[in-house]
Order: structure tokens, then C-alpha cells, then sequence
């Protein structure tokens, strides 16, 4: 709370700031040349503040988030340009209902027609100064947003880096696979380092290799595999030269844990289906379960979460991707797609 009435402070501080000057300045000049009794001089001055203020809101808050960061920027330019020219309407309607403008000034004084010229380009130049203030503001609010998901991102990754309980249970499989002597111990054992070491390394950067993140999925499958019963039918599909494409990390696990987390119970059948393709640069994630009606506890938590991924993809790749989330009482699919 005590932010938010901190940035409200500061908005209005600024705003003093960048409107007193010249505002005053017109005012001046008009009471110095109309009646002292008039309260004209004050009309331009609130309608040009209201234009101003209105004008960097609307573009600050709605045109630039839907439009521009979208890259949208023909609509932006379009919805820009009509917002501009509604407001300029609205301004000569509100003068000329009230019967103020060249023709009453120049009843006035004749000299204050000769600044009207100069007072518009002045009120160009703020509204100038006030949208480019909007765009270069918003880069910024963005780009701090981005650094914050990537910073929160990481710290989430090392704190839950392979889940305590998915580690620990993967370690008891590993001993009694152990005690038999199965050749499966050096496959999990494998499998669990590649993971340990990616999860470590690679999430420290901002974008990894496709293939690694695709090879971080598969193990983690593979070793799901082989702790679980073999009424749990799990399919991995992946198809193309993920070697060619880079990705931001840990992007993909979470869907596929959220299926692992709430599709398995060893008592029902349980189906997992994950695929992963890449044509061109497009690429394609599909993860679905089936529901069960207990969930068998895998682990409490699941990495940075769905909710997470879902901010880190529109943060990090914006229209360039497109996640589209099936639920129904039977099953959970997930599709997501990006253009690397």
C-alpha cells in the first residue's frame, strides 16, 4: 500500500513539475492581455492539462500493453492518431461552446492573435514530450519485469532445483535397484546426474540449447518411468533438429510435472502423452494426462509453477507464442507453440 501511494505521489510531483512551467506561462500571457475580471486565461490552461494527462494514461496504460508491446504497431499508430484527433475535437468543441478563440481573442486584443501560433506549437511539443515520456516509461516498467521474472526465476530454481521429495524418492529407488544388481542402476544414476548438472548450470542463462531442455524433459520421464508401475503408460514423442534453436530454460518441465503431479495413481490406469516438434523455427509442446481420482504424491510443489511459466512466456516471447490450456472431468492437455 505504502508503494502505491508512493508512486501516486510521484506521478502528481511530476506532473507539477512538467506542466507548471509552461502552463503558467500561457496563462500569463493571456491575463496580461485580457480583462482581470476574465476567467478565460484559466481555460486553456485546464484543457490542455486534462488533454495531456488523459492523453499518457490511455496511451500508458492500455494502447502501449495491447498494442505496442504486442508489436501491433500499425493498430498502435492507427489507435494513436484517433485518440490524438479525439481529444483535439473534444478541445475545439469545449472553445467554441464556451466562445473562446481566435475570433473572441482577437476581439479581445488583435496582438494575441499572433501568439495563438506560438502557443500551439508549444502545446505540440508538450504533447510530444508526454507520449514519447509514456512509450519510454513503459520500456522501462517492462524491461524491470522482465529482469524481476528472471531473477525470481532463478531463485526459484535454486531453491527447488530437483525437488526434494522427487530426489530423495529417486535415490531410494537407486539403492534398492542397487541391492539387485539391475543394470538399471547406472542408467538412473546417469540420468539423475545429467539432470542435477543441467538444473545447476544451464538455468543460470538466459537462453539454452533446445535440445538440452528437451534432454532435461526426457529424463525426467525416464526416470518417472522406471519408479513407477507398469500401469502408468508414459509416451514421449520428439521430432526435428532441436540442436538449431535455443529457448529460455525450464520453460517446458512445469507442464509436464503439473502432469506427473495430478495424472498418476498406481491403483488406476494412467496415461501421459508428451510430444515435442520443431518445423522451421515453429515449435510445438503438447503434454496430456488423464485425471485420476487420487493423486499419487509424487513431490508437495512443482518447480516455478504453471501460473509462473505462463508470465515468463508472455513476458519473454509475447505474441510470438501461444499457450492454450484443455481441461475437462476426463483429462488436462496442454498445447504450446513458439516461433523461435
Amino acid at each position: 500500500m505504502k508503494n502505491k501511494y508512493a508512486l501516486i505521489s510521484i506521478h502528481a510531483l511530476v506532473w507539477i513539475l512538467v506542466l507548471f512551467v509552461p502552463l503558467v506561462s500561457v496563462y500569463q500571457m493571456l491575463d496580461s492581455f485580457l480583462p482581470k475580471s476574465s476567467i478565460e486565461p484559466f481555460i486553456p490552461v485546464i484543457l490542455l492539462s486534462l488533454m495531456l494527462i488523459s492523453l499518457f494514461y490511455i496511451n500508458y496504460l492500455l494502447l502501449i500493453p495491447k498494442l505496442f508491446h504486442t508489436k501491433k504497431y500499425l493498430f498502435y499508430a492507427i489507435a494513436l492518431v484517433s485518440l490524438i484527433a479525439a481529444a483535439v475535437l473534444f478541445s475545439r468543441v469545449v472553445l467554441y461552446y464556451i466562445n473562446f478563440g481566435p475570433d473572441s481573442l482577437r476581439l479581445y486584443n488583435p496582438i494575441l492573435t499572433k501568439v495563438v501560433p506560438i502557443a500551439r506549437l508549444n502545446a505540440f511539443l508538450m504533447l510530444l514530450f508526454v507520449l514519447v515520456g509514456s512509450i519510454l516509461l513503459s520500456i522501462h516498467n517492462r524491461l524491470k519485469e522482465i529482469e524481476q521474472e528472471k531473477i525470481s526465476a532463478q531463485l526459484a530454481s535454486l531453491q527447488s532445483q530437483i525437488n526434494p521429495h522427487f530426489l530423495f524418492n529417486t535415490l531410494n529407488n537407486i539403492y534398492a535397484t542397487a541391492i539387485d544388481s539391475s543394470p538399471q542402476t547406472a542408467e538412473m544414476i546417469g540420468k539423475l546426474s545429467q539432470m542435477m548438472r543441467y538444473t545447476m548450470k544451464e538455468t543460470q542463462k538466459d537462453l539454452v540449447n533446445l535440445k538440452d531442455e528437451i534432454d532435461y524433459v526426457d529424463c525426467f520421464i525416464e526416470l518417472q518411468r522406471l519408479r513407477l508401475d507398469s500401469n502408468v503408460q508414459l509416451t514421449f514423442e520428439h521430432e526435428g533438429n532441436f540442436s538449431d534453436f535455443q529457448i529460455a530454460p525450464m520453460l517446458l518441465i512445469p507442464f509436464v510435472e503439473n502432469a506427473f503431479k495430478h495424472g498418476v495413481n498406481s491403483e488406476e490406469n494412467s496415461l501421459i502423452n508428451v510430444e515435442a516438434r520443431i518445423n522451421t523455427n515453429h515449435f510445438v509442446f503438447n503434454v496430456q494426462n488423464n485425471k485420476v481420482q487420487k493423486q499419487l504424491d509424487i513431490y508437495e510443489h512443482s518447480g516455478i509453477g504453471i501460473s509462473n511459466t505462463k508470465k515468463r512466456l508472455e513476458l519473454l516471447y509475447g505474441n510470438r507464442q501461444t499457450l492454450t490450456i484443455l481441461e475437462t472431468e476426463l483429462d488436462f492437455k496442454v498445447k504450446l507453440t513458439i516461433d523461435l
